[in-house]
């Protein structure tokens, strides 16, 4: 599904299936050309008074069948309010496996001034949320990184870099805002995972991140595990520490 660059578009109850043949985008609302400002005018389509909204909207990449989806929703348009989105990337069922129901995001957020309430991100294969617009919020945020990386070779940003993070804001954003946001790690293939970070953000004085925490999850067999909450802060959640919280209230 594809929306317009207009105002005022509501979108709720629906459940978006991949298919067997990868899709780019499952969701996207606006379009990218207009999101970047380069268009004749935004005026008139995109504004506080008028907002695009999403209520109970979910996505499945595979649990029924096999499906495959590059990202879930990818939000170009400004002013768009996301309550109780819900993107899985399955962990069971059927068509369940790290080369079979393939998904990279589950949220792009490129518009300016896009709230999230109630956003649940889970098991994509790199970074599970990214975050480029500005004046951006999110309130509770829940995330399970991937269960099935085969290898540590097989789930690193860059060399050298462990893993992917649950939540990135991009490296040019000056004002955003996350509280309530967890991520828990379950690697289920009988080797070692780390993410270096659930939450990796630009740190400048526009970006504020409150009550975080990450959790390492089933010692009986999870490995690995998370190193550090928010670029390089906050302790490890591993096998030594397992079913417990390990927060950052506030960062920076």
């Amino acid at each position: 599904m594809s929306v317009a660059d207009v105002p005022g578009v509501d979108i709720a109850g629906i459940t978006f299936d991949a298919g067997p043949v990868n899709s780019p985008v499952l969701l996207q609302l606006g379009t990218q050309r207009a999101a970047k400002g380069q268009g004749p005018s935004r005026a008139g389509w995109s504004s506080a008074a008028d907002p695009t909204a999403l209520q109970d909207v979910f996505f499945r990449i595979g649990g029924p069948y096999v499906g495959k989806a590059t990202v879930s929703l990818e939000v170009n348009s400004d002013h768009v309010v996301l309550d109780d989105i819900w993107a899985w990337r399955a962990d069971h069922g059927n068509g369940v496996g790290w080369t079979s129901n393939t998904a990279d995001t589950g949220l792009v957020v490129n518009g300016d001034y896009v709230t999230a309430t109630g956003l649940f991100v889970e098991h994509y294969q790199k970074t599970e949320v990214i975050w480029n617009g500005e004046h951006g919020s999110v309130t509770f945020f829940q995330n399970e990184l991937p269960y099935d990386p085969p290898s540590q070779a097989a789930w690193m940003s860059a060399p050298g870099h462990e893993g992917y993070p649950a939540l990135l804001v991009g490296s040019d954003v000056k004002s955003f805002s996350g509280s309530g946001m967890g991520s828990y790690s379950f690697f289920n293939q009988g080797v070692d995972i780390f993410a270096a970070n659930a939450f990796e953000v630009p740190t400048t004085p526009g970006v504020r991140l409150h009550d975080l925490l990450t959790i390492f999850l089933d010692p009986s067999t999870g490995k690995g595990g998370i190193r550090h909450v928010v670029n390089g802060v906050g302790g490890s959640a591993t096998i030594a520490n397992p079913d417990t919280p390990v927060t950052v209230v506030d960062y920076p």
